[in-house]
């Protein structure tokens, strides 16, 4: 067992693994920006190195009229002060312009460009994983994960072009100018860097676990306060506290034990850095007594030794963060690496019909059990098929199976004798019109709402659909109407509201096939039936399929199909499934039985 471990271990600690290369490629098409911020590092550079030799200059200068006292001296030192303070000039406006494009350029493309792709690979997934996985952890790795991905722009920039350039040329010119002193600086410099590699790598696995509890908290508060009331009725908010207090305290010792690590990296840089220094004053003190080196040039050489400590405080920093990077990066990179449904690009050829043929179909969420087994029937155009049967019998699965939520492991679907494998989903789902018995709104306006599937709707036709649903008299008595602002936590508007206006943008989107799944269990009997004339009347030559409980509701339907443990054992109409006194009988009369 350690054995295996250990090549796993030293895998996770290297510094650039799979997940560190792959940042270096996603930021391939940013590289004109990041060229132009090396360029503007460059100049940085040239501002660092010029400064210390100007400084000398003077200072050179200034020690010669001490010993002179020609009366000339403003005149001596002026040019040079001036272009002194213009290389800081130069190097503030450098340093805010480099800012300014890697914050508001390089950083924001670059955060955009994986959010639009996370949402792009979400439409692409297949409706499995989005029913398997909170919709908290899902808006945590695009908002959070990819968040902190962003800012590893200043890093790469920071630890590749600017750190390490700076370092190689300051050491460059320490060597050109005294190579005796440059040597206690060169010598420390690496083992800084090394240092800094080897102790950034250690929070790795703090990060991790602090990012992955992280998408467990925001899914939790989701969850929590989408479900309030229901958390309120049943008294469970110390509960959820406690759930959430819990969660948080090891998001936080992980965070503080990650931060401990990567910023405990700094201060022994900064040690050492400080070993140079002083092992360069001391160096520098004594070549002036001893071998005649000119004041000036050890001032020169003792500040880029302080220079070379900006860079290799950079390098510390970068290096330490690179492994936050990383630990978000990975849950970006899980998400878009998922396995996508294969989409064919066949199209519906016009006019649909509404045949639908489903013969021996076999399907299960789970392999090891079994739901549907060799589901059979014929449902042909303009026909009212009522599924029943009890809970957990497979009636809403089958309705996923024909709008191709999931994708059957054996048979046949066929819609005008057409599989509808060969479609492409979107175009299997312009066939079918939807209600579910969980309603949903968004925040817009009634009208928005209502046409949702048919966004060219004219407000005639929206109205027109409203009244037949039975919901116009109660959208007029809104503040304002059609145009009042309503979502699915609006209060303005009741559950039974909401699933009349569901049901009218299922009328709206004018479908050849139509799906109620529950559709009138959020309201009130005399509405249910008006409902119910209603759809008698537009849904003429249009094939419906309706999933009840309430088996008062599909008394009328033309085939009334009875599934039990995800197979038909009944069918026909509501007179002859009673004229047998088999199962469908037996639930029929148990909704009646006091």
């Amino acid at each position: 067992m350690t054995q295996t471990k250990q090549p796993e271990q030293k895998e996770k600690r290297r510094l650039f693994d799979e997940t560190g290369k792959r940042l270096l490629r996603e930021i391939k098409p940013l590289r004109g920006w990041i060229l132009l911020c090396a360029f503007l590092c460059l100049i940085l550079i040239g501002c660092a190195v010029a400064a210390p030799e100007l400084l000398g200059d003077l200072v050179n200068r200034l020690y010669a009229w001490t010993r002179n006292r020609t009366p000339n001296l403003a005149r001596s030192l002026l040019p040079g002060l001036g272009l002194l303070l213009g290389v800081y000039l130069l190097q503030a406006l450098v340093t805010y312009g480099n800012a300014f494009l890697l914050n508001n350029v390089v950083s924001r493309f670059f955060c955009a460009g994986f959010r639009i792709r996370l949402s792009e690979k979400l439409g692409r997934l297949p409706v499995s994983y989005m029913d398997k996985t909170p919709a908290g952890d899902v808006i945590d790795r695009m908002m959070e994960d990819v968040g902190n991905m962003a800012d590893s722009i200043y890093g790469i920039v920071e630890i590749l072009i600017s750190g390490f350039l700076q370092m190689l040329v300051i050491a460059a010119i320490l060597f050109f100018t005294d190579w005796r002193m440059a040597i206690p600086v060169v010598l420390l410099s690496p083992l800084s860097v090394l240092l800094s590699a080897k102790m950034a790598t250690l929070g790795e696995k703090h990060w991790d676990k602090h990012f992955d509890l992280g998408g467990k908290l925001t899914a939790l508060a989701e969850e929590a306060y989408t479900n309030y009331p229901t958390t309120k009725a049943f008294n469970r908010e110390a509960e959820l506290q406690t759930r959430y207090d819990e969660l948080s305290l090891r998001h936080q010792r992980n965070g503080i034990f990650g931060n401990f690590l990567s910023s405990i990296v700094q201060p022994v840089i900064i040690f050492l850095d400080a070993l140079a220094y002083i092992a360069v004053a001391v160096l520098g003190g004594w070549l002036i007594l001893r071998r005649g080196v000119a004041i000036g040039t050890v001032v020169t050489v003792i500040f880029f030794a302080r220079q070379l400590s900006a860079p290799l405080e950079r390098i510390a920093f970068g290096l330490s963060y690179v492994q936050h990077v990383k630990s978000a990066a990975k849950r970006v990179f899980t998400l878009l690496d998922l396995p996508e449904e294969a989409d064919p690009a066949g199209i519906v050829e016009a006019p649909t019909r509404g045949r639908v043929e489903i013969s021996h179909v076999d399907f299960s969420y789970d392999p090891e059990k079994p739901l549907i087994r060799d589901l059979c029937m014929d449902v042909q155009p303009g026909q009212k098929v009522a599924i029943v049967g009890p809970t957990g019998a497979g009636k809403t699965t089958i309705v996923n199976l024909l709008m191709r939520f999931y994708d059957i492991q054996s048979g046949q679907i066929r819609i005008d004798g057409r599989d509808v494998a060969e479609l492409s989903r979107a175009e299997n789902r312009k066939l079918f019109a939807m209600v579910l018995q969980d309603t949903w709104l968004f925040k817009g306006t009634v009208a928005e709402n209502v046409a949702y599937g048919s966004p060219e709707a004219t407000r005639e036709e929206i109205e027109t659909a409203c009244r037949c649903a039975y919901c116009d008299h109660f959208i007029r008595q809104l503040p304002q109407g059609y145009d009042t602002v309503i979502s699915e936590d609006s209060t303005v508007v009741s559950s039974g509201q909401k699933q009349l206006l569901t049901i009218a943008r299922a009328l709206l989107a004018d479908r050849p096939l139509l799906i109620l799944d529950e559709a009138t269990s959020n309201v009130d009997t005399r509405t249910e039936l008006l409902i119910q004339k209603a759809m008698d009347h537009l849904m003429g030559g249009r094939t419906c399929f309706v999933i009840a409980h309430r088996l008062s509701t599909i008394v009328d339907a033309d085939v009334i199909l009875v599934i039990r443990e995800g197979r038909i054992v009944e069918q026909g109409t509501h007179r002859d499934l009673l004229a047998q006194k088999g199962f469908y009988y037996e639930l029929f009369t148990s909704q009646y039985r006091i």
